[in-house]
């Protein structure tokens, strides 16, 4: 018997001997080998994101000091207290502190049994950190309440870089005109990293909303808005969307600033709904509505002149204005140029322009272009054109021909009104002689 038991306690000491060594492992279940030492823990990992436990933001490569925001739950049967989170990123984050520096974070408060909690960690990104998807991995050391010693929780997971939103409004022709409907086109640019969606865009009216000054910040109550809603969609990064509107503004206007405040409504690339605020801003101006009439030929002093009218039946003068006589078709009538300074509102602003021929003068009818150019309140230049067919006579030669009859006739009126006159008085004389 003895020697049975010495031949089994022999066997197990040369055992080490007859075969090689072997070992085991403990592999993380995220990406690869993780950097901490695995242990069993009372804490579920429950989300991972860029930003605070109230709101999640967008970041992009640069970011620096970012929130960073691990969500665990209490799994277990006992409150735990001592909360302290210890985070691994990998290459491209580092902690606030510096590229070298731990990143770790304390929980303010203890986590009651079947509670959520979290860690709030601080991060810097490398200014190279693309838009995408990476791991990361988080310690938990905590403590039970009533139990010595410290225990340790473990948790891989992956978060992502979303690249950030910066959303943009702008009038692509920031001025309105008086007494007429506008067709207004507001440019939604998205000049961030970030897609944003379901964008929804209404124009609000913020009268009753009152600055510090105690002033409205908006007058458009005061125009007409044919369109206040649109659905704009998904705009991409580094692109636009546009939407129209019609818009009315009333001559007591004229030379003011109208604001429309916009209340812009989109999901970020969480997911998450937001609402900002922005204000398309569009100065008024006057009207100038210019009409040509009574065009015609006059001769003056032996000068044929091309003559007519020009009406401003706007709101505004038109400043610096000239008028230009041009030929169309086969006309050959030089362009002349008149000037005629201000056009003002409501008074009939006459134009004549000589008649001079490019070669030999040419009689008849003539097809020609009026152009009145002028200058609006902003001192835009404004083109405004008329076609009319005109009728140039030959000039009478005054040489060639006898003396006018109105000449003739005038002295022979003139002498028989003097004999007539001579006559009456001898025949007076006579009969007081008689």
């Amino acid at each position: 018997m003895n020697l049975k038991i010495l031949i089994v306690l022999l066997a197990i000491g040369f055992a080490p001997l007859l075969f090689d060594s072997s070992f085991a492992q403990i592999k993380s279940g995220g990406f690869g080998q993780s950097p901490f030492e695995r242990d069993f823990g009372d804490v579920k990992f429950l989300d991972a994101y860029f930003g605070t436990i109230n709101e999640k933001i967008e970041v992009e490569g640069g970011d620096s000091n970012v929130p960073f925001t691990v969500v665990f739950a209490n799994v277990g049967t006992q409150d735990i207290t001592g909360i302290r989170g210890q985070l691994s990123l990998p290459f491209g984050f580092s902690g606030s502190d510096g590229p070298n520096s731990i990143i770790f974070a304390d929980s303010d408060s203890n986590s009651l049994a079947g509670d959520n909690f979290h860690l709030t960690f601080f991060v810097n990104l490398d200014k190279n950190v693309k838009i995408q998807q990476y791991p990361g991995t988080v310690k938990v050391d905590y403590s039970r309440l009533r139990e010595s010693g410290v225990r340790t929780a473990f948790a891989d997971f992956n978060f992502k870089v979303t690249g950030d939103s910066v959303i943009n409004v702008k009038a692509l022709e920031p001025f309105l005109t008086s007494l007429r409907t506008n067709n207004v086109v507001i440019e939604i640019s998205n000049d961030g990293t970030a897609p944003i969606s379901g964008v929804d865009i209404v124009a609000t009216n913020t009268q009753t909303e009152l600055a510090s000054t105690s002033s409205s910040t908006t007058n458009v109550e005061n125009v007409v808005i044919l369109e206040s809603s649109w659905d704009v969609g998904q705009i991409d990064p580094k692109s636009s969307k546009y939407l129209t509107a019609t818009v009315y503004v009333p001559e007591g206007l004229k030379d003011d600033t109208l604001r429309i405040p916009l209340s812009i409504s989109y999901y970020n690339t969480h997911g998450d709904l937001h609402k900002i605020s922005k204000i398309v801003d569009f100065y008024i101006k006057g009207l100038i509505d210019l009409r040509v009439f009574n065009v015609q030929v006059i001769e003056l002093s032996g000068q044929q002149m091309v003559v007519g009218e020009i009406i401003n039946e706007g709101n505004e003068d038109g400043l610096f204005g000239f008028v230009t006589l041009e030929s169309r078709g086969d006309s050959n009538i030089k362009s002349n140029t008149q000037f005629i300074d201000e056009i003002e509102v409501d008074a009939p602003v006459p134009f004549n322009v000589p008649i001079e021929f490019d070669g030999e003068p040419k009689y008849g009818e003539h097809e020609i272009t009026i152009t009145v150019r002028y200058k609006d309140g902003v001192r835009d230049e404004i083109f405004l054109t008329h076609d009319e067919t005109i009728f140039v006579k030959e000039p009478s030669n005054n040489n060639e021909q006898g003396p006018e009859p109105v000449m003739i006739i005038i002295p022979i009126i003139i002498a028989l009104g003097v004999g007539f006159f001579i006559y009456r008085r001898r025949k007076k004389a006579q009969i007081e002689t008689n």
